[in-house]
């Protein structure tokens, strides 16, 4: 696949529907890198990048799009729907939280909270598919949505990106996989996930996808049981790192005292690979963080 043209054209077909998200430079690891604050997206992640990619790039049936989510991609797809005038159905786990929860009914989907993790709620959305003919946006393992969040990167360069390595949390994979994509090699790309929800890392050191267990504080946005293969074909050969459920919390921590930024665990897990030492960067080496996701839980200000 021609990974540039398919981004390009989703660049060209979100623009107006998703925001342009700002950039900064920060000392908090105590030497400067560049941050590009994606939290401040839409329903507070990226993946309305992919959501809105995947709706005005398809035809959407009568019966609407149903979504599968930990929290973040059922909001996104919830909020596109809408957009765009079509009815949505969402899945989520009970892990989802109720911070994730209440976003989407906010929104106005038809939500439905089922018992366990992602892969029980992809098996409930799957099944309504079947049932209803509505269209699935997946959350990470299709080329739409890989595409819509490549435009993250492309749009970070458009910016005056400076970075040799950009780190990025991983959970299912649709993210890095957009960078993937985009950089082709230009850049380095780490790819960061809590030690204990690691479906890329776990699949890199097996040769293949495999199935993991998930827990841990970041495990609704990157409890992922098993990577997408678009992101396993693309991500041979890169290197990934682990942090801890402790390291994770103290980055979201930094980043409010040093910034007044709120992240979610998953939006300050790449930064705990810096902060850690998962990751040291070489002398010289210029270094870039993707900040993911901003729904916290609990929401600070719920009534």
């Amino acid at each position: 696949m021609d990974w540039k043209t398919e981004i390009q054209a989703a660049a060209e077909r979100i623009a107006g529907h998703a925001q342009i998200t700002p950039v900064m430079e920060s000392h908090i690891p105590g030497y400067p890198i560049e941050l590009k604050l994606e939290h401040m997206q839409h329903t507070g992640s990226f993946k309305a990048r992919g959501a809105f990619n995947t709706l005005l790039s398809m035809e959407v049936p009568q019966a609407g799009v149903v979504a599968a989510s930990g929290g973040n991609h059922g909001a996104a797809a919830a909020y596109a729907a809408r957009a765009l005038g079509h009815p949505a159905k969402i899945f989520v786990p009970e892990i989802a939280g109720p911070s994730k929860i209440a976003l989407i009914e906010q929104i106005g989907a038809d939500l439905s909270v089922v018992p366990g993790e992602y892969a029980n709620a992809l098996a409930m959305a799957q099944t309504h598919e079947d049932k209803t003919g509505a269209m699935q946006i997946h959350a990470y393992d299709a080329p739409a949505t890989v595409a819509g969040q490549g435009t993250c990167f492309a749009e970070w360069e458009g910016q005056g990106l400076q970075a040799d390595t950009v780190l990025i949390a991983v959970g299912g994979g649709g993210l890095i996989a957009g960078a993937l994509a985009w950089f082709q090699g230009a850049r380095k790309v780490v790819a960061v996930e809590p030690e204990t929800s690691c479906a890329l890392n776990a699949a890199l050191q097996a040769g293949e996808p495999v199935d993991v267990s998930v827990s841990g504080v970041a495990a609704n946005a990157l409890g992922a049981r098993r990577i997408g293969s678009i992101c396993f074909e693309l991500a041979q050969g890169m290197e990934s790192v682990l942090v801890s459920d402790q390291a994770i919390s103290e980055a979201q921590r930094v980043l409010w005292q040093a910034h007044r930024i709120l992240v979610e665990p998953a939006g300050a897990a790449a930064l705990a690979a810096l902060m850690s030492g998962a990751y040291t960067p070489e002398p010289g080496e210029r270094v870039a963080v993707l900040v993911c996701g901003g729904n916290i839980a609990p929401d600070p200000f719920a009534g």
